[in-house]
């Protein structure tokens, strides 16, 4: 990274083919601002500590066999199919714009401003909420590892546990809004370190799990009586458990959001989301196949409490099984980091659009760091102020947790809806030397509006097995997806219509200087 003299800006760093990698900037009318310093496993460890393999299954796995039993392993290739089918049609378009803010961008780019704004807009709530719940992962392990993590009462009283996690998430989100507001290189080192423990440590889990197994691999075919009494059998049990994958697999769009800070990001971009989801599903998948068939027993109460955290202990002993807990923390605090550098680029890119309020200074890059400041910490700071609804109502918190999750289905489904669009009318064209579907393009995109519209009403479906399981039962718990989605997407979008959309258009300050790249025509339109 090159210095610049006192109250200059600084010139980003470019690759060898630097023109090239700002040309997609010049279609937006972007100037080029962020520093390139990332290299290709930078970028595909910022989308894999996304999804974070050791993070979302020892997160979820209690939900997912609590819901449907083992046979609830079947729910991870199933949401990695219809999710490999989004991935791939994200990866065709980070090889036609690696841009900050990639989901808002894109749908802009293939809808129009108001799609790319509710786009945006979503995806932005869901970042922030999300920050807060990836957060609350270490209230699951810390506590197991040590009792002395557990600062707040002994863990018996009725708030012990939900106050405790706000104590120690609390800490994690103050270090990740300090490490991105230092730069992008600072997150890039600590992501990556992560990143490299996490995969091993995942690898070796594998394979102390499977030289500890006591049944076969015919274990997922037991439901446990999931289904009964419940409506639709086990098919209802099941969908229900699958949630437990759906919250897990998604974030590989991160590694095309840093592609204004990569080394050659329409080539890296790609290879770097496919290879995130791959490596997530075979990895993740064996971590939950090999834990049912090596746990000592498929009917302790703990299997649906402790969840996988229960099963490394129970396998590994005392010793071994909490060194494996410290680096599910490693890969807990890492997600964290990867969630908040995601939303600080999709706010920056939202901003220089003068597309939030007080868009000037959220789209401000510092000239000392290299990244926007102002956005992390308002993102960290509102996903504080999300936690303190888990001190007396966590009930409420799984509740605005899974809002964030169906948000992110949606905004999902906002590029992926148009890009379908865009290809019935001729109008897509992808990069051309670059990752390209050819003639499969049409088919997997179908796949994935079809699979992003059906994983949405599964997830917002109100059941009060996941939205009033305990008490208090109030109806507006049950229906709490419905009624939150709902006011979160017609509100933010009244506001953009009534409000911002009259001063949509690139900032002055951050438009690019030559006339072959004037600001985008949909970026202007009132």
């Amino acid at each position: 990274m090159t210095s610049a003299p006192p109250g200059r800006p600084r010139i980003p760093a470019t690759s060898a083919n630097g023109d090239d990698d700002n040309a997609e900037l010049a279609e937006f009318g972007y100037r080029p601002e962020l520093t390139r310093t990332l290299g290709n496993f930078h970028t595909f460890a910022a989308g894999i500590s996304y999804i974070s393999i050791l993070t979302g299954t020892f997160q979820l796995f209690y939900f997912g066999y609590a819901s449907g039993g083992p046979a609830y392993w079947w729910s991870w290739p199933m949401v990695f199919a219809g999710q490999f089918m989004v991935a791939l049609c994200f990866a065709e378009l980070a090889a036609r714009y690696p841009v900050a803010g990639s989901i808002y961008n894109w749908s802009k780019k293939l809808g129009n401003p108001h799609v790319g704004w509710l786009a945006g807009w979503m995806m932005l709530i869901a970042s922030i909420v999300s920050i807060a719940a990836v957060a609350l992962a270490y209230q699951l392990t810390l506590p197991q590892i040590s009792s002395v993590f557990q600062f707040v009462g002994d863990g018996t009283g009725t708030y012990d546990v939900a106050t405790n996690a706000v104590v120690l998430a609390a800490g994690l989100i103050l270090f990740t809004t300090l490490v991105n507001a230092f730069g992008v290189k600072l997150m890039a080192r600590i992501n990556t370190a992560g990143v490299f423990i996490e995969l091993i440590a995942t690898v070796v889990l594998i394979a102390l799990l499977a030289v500890n197994v006591v049944r076969g691999p015919q274990v997922v075919t037991d439901t446990a009586g999931a289904g009964a009494g419940r409506p639709f059998g086990y098919l209802g049990a099941f969908l229900i458990a699958s949630l437990a994958s759906a919250y897990v697999m998604y974030g590989f769009d991160t590694a095309a959001s840093l592609g204004e800070e990569s080394l050659d990001p329409s080539r890296n971009a790609p290879r770097a989301i496919i290879r995130a989801i791959v490596a997530s599903f075979v990895l993740g998948g064996l971590i939950l196949l090999l834990a049912l068939m090596s746990v000592s027993s498929l009917r302790g109460e703990r299997l649906s409490t402790d969840g996988l955290q229960y099963v490394v202990l129970d396998v590994l002993g005392p010793t071994a099984g909490k060194a494996m807990l410290w680096c599910v923390l490693i890969a807990v605090t890492v997600c964290a980091l990867a969630v908040h550098t995601a939303a600080v680029r999709l706010a920056f890119a939202m901003a220089r659009d003068n597309n939030l309020p007080a868009s000037g200074r959220l789209a401000k890059v510092s000239p000392r760091f290299g990244t926007p400041v102002l956005p992390t910490v308002i993102i960290g700071v509102l996903a504080l102020a999300i936690l303190v609804v888990n001190i007396r109502q966590p009930q409420i918190f799984t509740v605005v947790t899974s809002i964030g999750i169906i948000m992110i289905y949606l905004a999902y489904l906002l590029v992926t809806l148009p890009m379908l669009v865009a290809r019935l009318r001729g109008k897509w064209q992808p990069a051309e030397g670059r990752f390209s579907l050819g003639r499969w393009g049409l088919p997997v995109n179908i796949m994935a509006v079809l699979w992003g519209g059906a994983m949405t009403l599964n997830l917002i479906w109100p059941r009060a097995a996941v939205y009033n399981a305990t008490a208090p039962y109030h109806w507006y718990l049950r229906w709490g997806a419905v009624l939150f989605v709902g006011a979160i997407a017609l509100g933010g979008f009244a506001y953009y219509w009534f409000v911002q959309r009259h001063r949509t258009g690139v900032l002055a300050e951050h438009a690019a200087a030559s006339p072959r790249t004037a600001p985008l025509k949909e970026a202007t339109t009132a």
